[in-house]
């Protein structure tokens, strides 16, 4: 019932005006209003799937603590203390790095392209209101990009890229760890899946250019201590 009742309302919505006139860039104006309408209508799919239909009282106790920044702040702690005293001047510069990212990714998807994108979260549309679920304040702010999905990922990969270089086998966990955030944002119901998507794309450029610069300016691999034979 809830995904019938889902597609009597957006199946409603307009698809765009189409024009009889022999002008190519009308036509063109029309066929990319269609290919964007549909795309925000899979995302909106994707979202009441996840938001609406695949939950349960157990997830909704613990996922919202996974989008909390406070949630994390002992992981942080561990870094800036750990990363540091086991790489020394060059440890230091990773954390600066590491806020650098952070600051980068926030900068742009909260200052940048929200206010461009002008799109508004699914917990403040009203066309939504009967639909979603809410489970932590929804806050004012425009949702696309997802500045928790831009900024957990610059810091995912370009930990990624810098402390696998150490510890190889660890390279997958920062990433895993931003996507579990990513996630949450869409399942709160404060973003839709595009949002997360197009912010995790953006933080993956910026970690990238920040791991690739560290890297290669501060490569931790020089200092790392050697395990004896």
């Amino acid at each position: 019932m809830g995904y019938l009742k889902w597609r009597s309302i957006w199946n409603n919505k307009p698809a765009g005006k189409t024009s009889e006139r022999n002008c190519g860039g009308i036509y063109s104006e029309v066929g990319m209003n269609q290919i964007v309408h549909t795309i925000i209508y899979y995302d909106h799919i994707c979202w009441f799937y996840v938001n609406n239909q695949w939950h349960n009282r157990y997830l909704d106790a613990i996922i919202p603590f996974f989008r909390n920044q406070w949630f994390w702040a002992p992981l942080y702690l561990f870094l800036a203390l750990f990363v540091p005293s086991r790489f020394g001047v060059r440890g230091v510069a990773w954390c600066l790095f590491f806020v650098l990212c952070f600051g980068l990714s926030d900068q742009l998807s909260a200052s940048l392209l929200k206010p461009l994108f002008h799109r508004i979260r699914p917990c403040n549309d009203p066309e939504l209101a009967s639909l979603v679920r809410t489970l932590v304040p929804c806050g004012g702010g425009y949702s696309f990009p997802s500045s928790h999905a831009s900024n957990h990922f610059s810091l995912g990969v370009f930990s990624s890229l810098t402390l696998s270089r150490v510890y190889p086998k660890i390279w997958l966990l920062p990433i895993a760890w931003a996507a579990l955030v990513s996630f949450s944002q869409v399942y709160v119901g404060v973003h839709f899946p595009l949002d997360v998507f197009c912010g995790g794309i953006l933080g993956t450029c910026v970690g990238v250019l920040g791991g690739r610069v560290f890297n290669r300016r501060f490569s931790l691999v020089d200092i790392a201590p050697t395990t004896g034979n």
